[in-house]
């Protein structure tokens, strides 16, 4: 039976999600809100994380393969990461990727598909979901570079030009360019509306 453990922060997703899986015969050994810092080993250990992919870190699944047990059934074998993404969110994609995700599945997909992703997964097979395409056409063509990015977080997190600057050891015109660029890149009319559109790609 495959074992999974299942990462939702929102508990009534969570515990519907646990029941699902259930009762598509896959065997859910934990469920937990958030990732884990320290993910378990041996009996414990899943084949397959289920997570929302909101709740991954950048490198979620190096842990997991460092921890991975040094004998015995499955030695050397990580657990694979199924990330539930919402299509739209390109940006959120592109962080899933990078936090290891070797399947996808959009969190508005039916039951069958989640199922057949976890088992091909446990299989040591990838997954995308095919609605999934577009975003991740999106995600590949990320138009802002990391500086861009980094401005964009701190003006959204509320940051004036001069905290931006001192934050990132620029000077406040390099800051302003940087806007401008982020605000021309994206379509926006002006910072407030480039931080609506980051934020509902996921990139910020």
């Amino acid at each position: 039976m495959i074992r999974v453990t299942v990462v939702y922060e929102a508990q009534l997703l969570r515990t519907a999600l646990v029941e699902l899986l259930r009762s598509g015969g896959v065997m859910v050994v934990s469920s937990l809100p958030r990732w884990p810092h320290d993910p378990a080993t041996g009996a414990s250990e899943p084949d397959v994380y289920v997570a929302d992919a909101e709740c991954l870190p950048p490198s979620a699944m190096r842990p997991v393969a460092a921890a991975a047990p040094p004998s015995g059934e499955g030695s050397g074998v990580r657990p694979a990461l199924l990330a539930l993404v919402a299509g739209q969110r390109p940006g959120v994609l592109r962080r899933a990727r990078a936090a290891g995700a070797s399947g996808f599945v959009d969190q508005n997909a039916p039951k069958h598909r989640l199922l057949e992703a976890v088992r091909r997964l446990a299989k040591g097979e990838r997954y995308i979901d095919d609605t999934l395409a577009l975003g991740f056409l999106q995600a590949a063509e990320m138009p802002l570079t990391r500086r861009e990015l980094s401005v964009l977080s701190l003006a959204a997190d509320g940051a004036p030009v001069a905290e931006i600057a001192a934050t990132l050891f620029l000077t406040k015109g390099t800051v302003r360019n940087y806007m401008a660029s982020v605000i021309r890149k994206v379509g926006a009319r002006n910072r407030v509306d480039a931080i609506r559109i980051a934020q509902g790609a996921g990139w910020t």
